[in-house]
């Protein structure tokens, strides 16, 4: 699989500091059926994503517009979202 960093790296370790950004096409993040089935202008070779694939988080200021709509509907969060909203933000539960 080849990827790379995402030059926006110390925007985002400030952001999301447990998440490790890179650059993939939509082919190699293997994202799920639903939103492979929704891209419908290029060929998922590509299209690029730039995201951690672990923690199912994506940049959406290096992701292509029709893959960041169609991720909005499923178990993926945007980086800013992941920061306000997702798993480990905020304060601790008692």
């Amino acid at each position: 699989m080849s990827s790379r960093s995402c030059p926006d790296w110390p925007n985002l370790m400030e952001m999301a500091p447990d998440l490790q950004f890179m650059h993939y096409t939509v082919a190699e993040a293997q994202l799920p059926v639903d939103v492979l089935t929704s891209i419908s202008h290029v060929t998922l070779g590509d299209v690029a994503i730039c995201c951690d694939l672990e923690h199912h988080v994506y940049y959406a200021g290096h992701t292509d517009s029709q893959v960041a709509e169609a991720l909005r509907g499923t178990h993926w969060y945007e980086v800013h979202e992941y920061a306000e909203r997702g798993p480990g933000s905020g304060p601790a539960a008692a």
